[in-house]
């Protein structure tokens, strides 16, 4: 595997709180050659999804199989905030229109909220329980002069999208339980919900198990390659022969599995931080008593929410997190802890001395076009991929991963979804300077948005 990172940001060691409230099934090391009609690289929500939707169109469960380079819910699935909310692009409104123009943008919006009602249908489907919670999400200015970008963007989700969205004056944050000196107004937006991600994958999972789905774990792929009219994927202890390849890796993905990914995807870091549970006077002390899932306005965005107290836990927990972050060691992830932590206590100064014993950090991941990518692979036969999300895998993720179960079925046409979404990533320019390119932006970033 060739990967941009350093080993430390794919460990398997996460210590993340998520991991303490449930536990994904165990699937066995790929042990033989076998035979399959679609194989599927990467057990999150990308990949579980369209196995699922395969399953469920009448295909044999036991020739969808699924490689996981550990176990499920080792990536992205397993480590993210658990917002379930439009996205899948970090591509600006106003460029979407100039590029696609109005209807393929409306087209866009429209499937982000399609995948929002992806994932709620799947706790209902399968019974997952996954202790939501907020009614949308909140999006805060830590600038005055944001304000006035909030009121224009609440008047263009009605106009263009057809969305009521409420704008919050600040002297009005602290009644809506929303009280912090870092911030200067609101817009609640009311699309979206808040989840436990890794008891959404370890539902997904077992669901798949039930399915008669064929999961392997500690199965990377080593190598993918053409065999006559199948797809060739080896590991270390076997190899599966499919007429269909899935590549579901997203930012855990190798550069050279397959060779057209090289130099198209950019991994990014981003760090969570979370609270031991906090008392009710804390709570009150505060003044931030909403559970909304929120985030501020800044480009390297902070996000957090206040989770209401779940598995049997005494007070509810603050999950804060933020992206940030270019090489991944031991001195660096130190740091990192220490910065969130310093904006944690600059956001809410009245938990300066309450404890924060997790951290964990997961990949992100972006492109040069700045949209995910969903649809057959070009230049390779029966091959198709879906990545890019742009920090919105949970809604996003799930909804591409049936769109590509669907493609494969025959049911969908790749042409049948949002132009937007068609567009195969460009390389990027010199692509062994990607990181050099993010800690550029970030350092622009942090001047321009201070």
């Amino acid at each position: 595997m060739r990967r941009i990172y350093e080993p430390a940001a794919y460990n398997v060691d996460v210590n993340s709180y998520w991991q303490t409230t449930t536990s994904p099934p165990r699937w066995p090391q790929l042990k033989e050659d076998r035979s399959a009609e679609t194989v599927i690289i990467g057990s999150g929500y990308t990949g579980l999804n369209c196995a699922l939707e395969l399953a469920e169109r009448g295909h044999d469960p036991q020739s969808i199989v699924i490689l996981e380079a550990n176990q499920p819910g080792w990536g992205a699935s397993g480590r993210n905030g658990g917002f379930c909310c439009i996205g899948g692009t970090k591509l600006p409104v106003e460029k979407q229109l100039v590029r696609f123009g109005e209807a393929e943008t409306v087209r866009y919006f429209k499937e982000q909220c399609a995948s929002i009602e992806s994932v709620r249908e799947n706790l209902k489907r399968y019974g997952i329980d996954v202790d939501t919670h907020s009614q949308g999400e909140t999006q805060l200015a830590h600038r005055e002069e944001d304000v006035a970008g909030l009121s224009a963007e609440k008047e263009q989700m009605k106009s263009l999208f057809n969305v009521d969205c409420e704008l919050i004056e600040k002297p009005a944050l602290s009644g809506e339980g929303l009280a912090s000196p870092e911030f200067h107004g609101a817009l609640n937006m009311r699309l979206g919900f808040a989840l436990n991600p890794m008891k959404y994958l370890a539902g997904l999972a077992q669901s798949a198990d039930g399915a008669g789905i064929a999961g392997y774990g500690d199965s990377p792929a080593m190598a993918i390659e053409r065999d006559g009219s199948y797809w060739k994927v080896s590991t270390p202890g076997g190899a599966v022969a499919a007429q269909n390849l899935v590549i579901a890796t997203n930012g855990y993905s190798s550069e050279d599995l397959p060779r057209w990914l090289s130099g198209r995807l950019l991994p990014v870091l981003s760090n969570i931080l979370l609270t031991r549970p906090l008392t009710a006077e804390e709570v009150a002390a505060q003044g931030w008593t909403s559970n909304q899932m929120c985030h501020d306005t800044r480009n390297l965005l902070h996000y957090f929410r206040l989770m209401p107290a779940a598995n049997g836990e005494s007070g509810p927990r603050m999950l804060f997190g933020m992206r940030g972050g270019t090489t991944a060691n031991e001195a660096t992830m130190a740091a990192m802890r220490q910065r969130i932590r310093a904006d944690f206590e600059r956001f809410f100064p009245a938990w300066r001395q309450v404890e924060t014993p997790f951290f964990w950090a997961g990949l992100v991941c972006l492109n040069r076009n700045l949209v995910s990518h969903t649809g057959p692979i070009p230049g390779m036969t029966n091959a198709w991929a879906s990545l890019a999300y742009h920090g919105s895998g949970v809604a996003m993720g799930s909804h591409c991963g049936r769109l590509l179960g669907k493609m494969i079925d025959g049911a969908l046409t790749p042409d049948a979804i949002p132009a937007i979404m068609r567009q195969p990533p460009r390389r990027f320019p010199f692509p062994a300077l990607r990181r050099s390119y993010l800690a550029a932006a970030y350092r622009w970033h942090e001047w321009r948005e201070h």
